[in-house]
């Protein structure tokens, strides 16, 4: 378990200076057609409007503002191959610093391309992720810069600001849908939402193709389980001990959605509100239509982590659901 303190409300606030020095709000809007589809009133936060696509870039450029002389001087270090790459790329970027990504060999190459042209160095290595992610510990320990691991509480702190927008726009909100990866938006939403309104109802929303961060918080162990789930976003087959920490405190509730629901919430999100949203940032919507009972009436936010989906995935879902 992770021996950090829990971010608070306080940290979240503090992070905002640095997180608007360089990024805006994100715009949370009404969607009529989703409020008849769930029988609530649905609102949209938009994550998927940010510069690189994605929540987590809120992190990424909190975290590089509070960087030491010494790290900025030898750069950001991480392994990703997807929304936490780019979002560390972008946040060297605005620092002017170096960031070197470690990718495996077979990453995407569309996610490759992007944060190459945020200006990281991306290096294949390994034929796995964990490979990908030992070897540039070792290289940023080598190279005296900084590691960033996806989960980090100085990302939460970032990440969280999302979740005061939502409080500040809709005071009235009962319910907010998370999707969870590794976990921190789920994390910074509900202690964000739950300190300010501890009646405000937070609930995650995970794969059943890939079921790891859910298994976990139910059962109150570390479970590593299948990972078979189209949606890189929220692709976990080994959970993270200190998200789940963060989880039992506070979250109200963890769902499943089957890979087919989020599939037809793609297209769905598409139709109702002109926006891409990739597998995690279209699970939400997935699982409103499934507690709709649960929900009827009630003010609920579905949270669009983010819009990086592939042309060629896109048509495939598109194709399969019409």
């Amino acid at each position: 378990m992770s021996d950090q303190p829990i971010p608070t409300l306080r940290d979240v606030i503090a992070a905002r200076a640095n997180v608007y020095r360089y990024l805006r709000p994100t715009a949370l809007h009404p969607y009529p057609g989703l409020s008849k589809l769930v029988g609530a009133n649905v609102w949209v936060k938009h994550e998927n409007h940010q510069p690189v696509g994605a929540f987590k870039v809120r992190g990424g450029v909190h975290l590089a503002a509070r960087l030491s002389t010494e790290e900025l001087a030898g750069g950001l270090f991480t392994a990703s191959t997807g929304n936490h790459g780019q979002s560390i790329a972008y946040a060297a970027k605005v620092r002017g610093i170096k960031a070197t990504i470690a990718v495996p060999e077979g990453a995407n190459p569309g996610k490759v391309a992007a944060m190459r042209a945020l200006g990281a160095e991306v290096v294949f290595h390994g034929a796995d992720f964990d490979t990908a992610r030992e070897w540039i510990m070792g290289e940023a320990e080598a190279r005296r810069g900084r590691f960033v691991g996806p989960t980090e509480e100085i990302l939460i702190e970032g990440v969280g600001t999302y979740a005061l927008e939502i409080m500040e726009d809709l005071p009235t909100v009962d319910t907010i849908l998370v999707p969870v990866g590794a976990g921190s938006g789920v994390c910074a939403t509900s202690i964000v939402a739950k300190t300010i309104n501890p009646k405000v109802e937070v609930i995650g929303v995970q794969s059943a193709q890939a079921p790891a961060m859910q298994k976990s918080w139910q059962s109150g162990q570390l479970v590593t389980a299948e990972m078979n789930t189209f949606a890189e976003g929220i692709a976990t087959r080994v959970p993270f001990a200190n998200t789940q920490r963060i989880m039992r405190k506070y979250l109200d509730d963890f769902v499943l959605v089957d890979d087919s629901a989020i599939k037809q919430a793609v297209v769905l999100m598409l139709e109702h509100t002109r926006n891409l949203a990739e597998g995690a940032g279209a699970a939400p919507l997935a699982a409103a239509l499934n507690l709709k009972e649960r929900l009827a009436g009630k003010n609920v936010v579905l949270v669009v982590s983010g819009g990086n989906m592939s042309l060629d995935k896109l048509r495939a879902i598109l194709a399969a659901t019409a």
